[in-house]
């Protein structure tokens, strides 16, 4: 038997849903709908609504937003909004009174494993003139969660400092969904629980985590061309809900069990003291082009959310690449993206985000990029998110590049370049001696003209997007044939070498020279000045078979194979020494330029390096604070070893070797406080594709 509900007035203030005196007032904002209704489900797989009614506008409408208090609703309740209004798609309007709306500040969806997007897009309507759209589009609705207070206990934000941050940045499903990782829980949120010890042995301070955000992983109707099966969104860079985590990555026990199973992760990680920084993608939404479906902001108010071609706004403007752009300086968007930030930093925890194809955030309502974009300034100057990182993926599918160049000090950037430099120095490209020394020492060239410093970096030579490590020094060409796009997705430039062989091999050389190449680029990313982000399984040679764009394959191309962790562990205990050796020497992570008086770069015999031709470099750095140690650094691109004139100590002391990437595990790299002394002391013979490191510690 239905409970007895009762509507009055309600609220415009919160948005979305909130409880309160024995019911539940809803809000949403739509400034061009003619008509509203509320839908509420008492069963979350019910296709018909238990109770529907329609706001009166002269009552239930405060400006844009309408408004309606239900008493007697309580929370576990299921929602949806139905909106009408113009049907103009030359003016940008869908309004379809037939359509079921998720609201856009829902806090959990249920029903996202029965997502059918054949009846929510035009195209449907096209081809079935004059029907109702099937019942079934209601399988997804919003959840009224219950509002049981989250038992944080003395939860705090860790606030690693930037000069201290080590970012690991993975994907909560593929982290552990692979039998071999032996999760209780594989590919959740408490999965990623699991994983803390193997995270704290090997020294990061902070998990990036790709999209958490909920959309469809069933979006895609291309299908594997050598299994059949069909492709599905893995990376979930195509946001239904900005303020839902993904309900697809809990254990699914309970309806709306991801929201204390998000906070829980969050929880345990900052317990160990790691931070939890969100990829966030506000430069475009699942709905995609004309032809996409119609989940949320189409249906409410298209031509306020998204960026409508000036000639013909029933076509959208695609700075994002995947057929929309979110219209993020209008006012209505810009207030919905800070409001949605605040919400994963209060309700949730998390310590900062990284904003992908974040350019887009800097371009106004006719889509130029603008000198001070009023929503970056909003970000970086808003009073909760002031203690949080921020980092911009500081471009788009649109034209801009602005690596160096994105509005902000607090902002921190991929640095793009720097992975491209790293990689082409060790590849053995020409010329590239001069760019290899600016990335190792923070990349001035990109961010001291503006009052930035080398923490306003985010140093990577992998990230989700490419080869891995292993692949890049594996594979000279992508293989992406197994997305269904003929091997035309992805970069073309990965600036790799397979070393003689395309792919895996048991040549022992060719093995050699990948393995000493893979450790070059590690070591190069723990001493450059910036923030170090390692990719997530690069510690142990995780492959992708050559897919340098596996967005699309939830399966062991993608997934985190942890057999490759035991077969690699003296790689794993190489990067684990790196992350210490940073640490011991602070030097290495400051969060100034080097001075001129710092830092002394030499060739070969010593004199000036040929920053023209040259392959081979030197590099002294001088310590600061009489506490530090100096240390001396070899750099060897060439195929042939070369032999380095070894600059005198300070004091007379001897120079003890740290790290020489030349040398079979564990000579590799020594814990500090073990490094041996070298027994020639004028001269150092630096194998080819090499790289070693010395120190002269401060004897007290």
């Amino acid at each position: 038997m239905e409970r007895a509900l009762t509507v009055s007035r309600g609220r415009p203030l919160p948005l979305g849903t909130h409880s309160f005196d024995g019911g539940i007032n809803f809000a949403v904002f739509s400034r061009h709908a003619t008509r509203m209704w509320l839908l509420l489900f008492d069963d979350s797989k019910a296709l018909d609504p238990t109770w529907c009614f329609e706001l009166d506008p002269d009552t239930q409408r405060t400006g844009d937003i309408w408004h309606v208090y239900v008493r007697g609703a309580r929370p576990g309740l299921f929602y949806v909004f139905q909106a009408d209004g113009p049907l103009d798609p030359a003016q940008g309007h869908r309004f379809n009174p037939q359509r079921a709306l998720l609201d856009p500040y829902v806090l959990a969806l249920t029903g996202v494993d029965h997502w059918d997007f054949s009846i929510l897009c035009d195209s449907w309507l096209e081809t079935h003139p004059g029907e109702k759209i099937p019942r079934a589009q209601y399988h997804v609705k919003g959840l009224i969660p219950a509002e049981e207070e989250f038992d944080w206990q003395s939860d705090a934000h860790p606030k690693v400092p930037w000069q201290q941050t080590v970012i690991y940045e993975t994907h909560v499903r593929g982290l552990s969904i692979h039998p071999s990782s032996c999760a209780h829980y594989p590919g959740t949120y408490l999965g990623v629980i699991e994983k803390i010890p193997y995270f704290k042995e090997l020294g990061i301070t902070t998990l990036e985590l790709m999209p958490v955000h909920q959309f469809n992983p069933n979006e895609l109707d291309r299908k594997n061309p050598f299994t059949g099966e069909t492709l599905v969104n893995y990376w979930g860079y195509s946001t239904v809900s900005f303020f839902a985590p993904h309900a697809q990555y809990s254990t699914g026990r309970e309806i709306g069990c991801q929201l204390p199973e998000f906070k829980t992760m969050v929880k345990a990680l900052h317990e160990a003291g790691i931070e939890v920084l969100l990829d966030v993608v506000f430069n475009h939404t699942a709905e995609g082009n004309e032809q996409g479906p119609i989940l949320n902001f189409k249906g409410l108010d298209n031509p306020i959310y998204y960026l409508l071609k000036e000639e013909d706004r029933g076509h959208y403007v695609n700075y994002s690449g995947c057929g929309n752009t979110l219209n993020c300086n209008h006012p209505v968007v810009r207030n919905y993206i800070l409001e949605c930030l605040r919400y994963w930093v209060t309700e949730m925890h998390v310590d900062g985000f990284r904003f992908d194809l974040a350019s887009i955030l800097g371009r106004d309502r006719s889509g130029r990029l603008i000198p001070n974009p009023p929503l970056l300034e909003a970000i970086a100057e808003d009073p909760i998110l002031r203690g949080v990182k921020l980092i911009a993926e500081a471009w788009d599918a649109g034209g801009a590049y602005q690596v160096g160049l994105f509005p902000g000090e607090r902002w921190s950037e991929w640095n793009g370049q720097y992975r491209d430099d790293v990689r082409r120095f060790w590849r053995g490209d020409h010329g590239m001696l001069g760019p290899f020394a600016t990335r190792l020492c923070g990349s001035a060239d990109l961010y001291q003209h503006s009052g930035k410093t080398p923490v306003n970096s985010i140093n990577f030579i992998t990230s989700h997007d490419g080869f891995t490590l292993n692949d890049l020094v594996s594979y000279e060409h992508k293989h992406n044939e197994a997305n269904g796009e003929d091997n035309r997705d992805g970069s073309n430039e990965n600036y790799s070498c397979n070393y003689g062989v395309e792919g895996p091999t048991d040549d022992p050389a060719i093995e050699a020279v990948r393995l000493r190449q893979i450790k070059n680029m590690l070591a190069t990313l723990f001493i450059s000045r910036g923030i170090p982000m390692l990719l997530g399984g690069d510690e142990f040679r995780r492959t992708q078979q050559g897919n340098n764009n596996a967005y699309c394959q939830d399966n062991e191309i993608s997934w985190y194979d942890w057999r490759l962790m035991k077969k690699n562990t003296e790689l794993v205990r190489f990067v684990q020494q790196l992350i210490r050796f940073r640490r011991a020497h602070p030097l290495l992570s400051k969060e100034d330029f080097y001075q001129p008086d710092e830092i002394e770069w030499f060739g070969p015999k010593g004199a000036p390096p040929d920053w023209s031709n040259g392959q081979a470099l030197g590099l002294y750095i001088f310590p600061d604070d009489p506490d530090h140690s100096h240390l001396c650094m070899f750099f060897n691109a060439n195929a042939e070893p070369v032999r380095f004139t070894l600059p005198p100590t300070p004091g007379g002391g001897k120079w003890l070797l740290a790290v020489n990437t030349s040398a079979p595990s564990p000579d590799d790299i020594h814990e500090p406080g073990s490094e041996p002394e070298l027994t020639d002391h004028d001269s150092l013979n630096v194998e080819s594709r090499a790289l070693v490191i010395l120190v002269n510690p401060i004897r007290k």
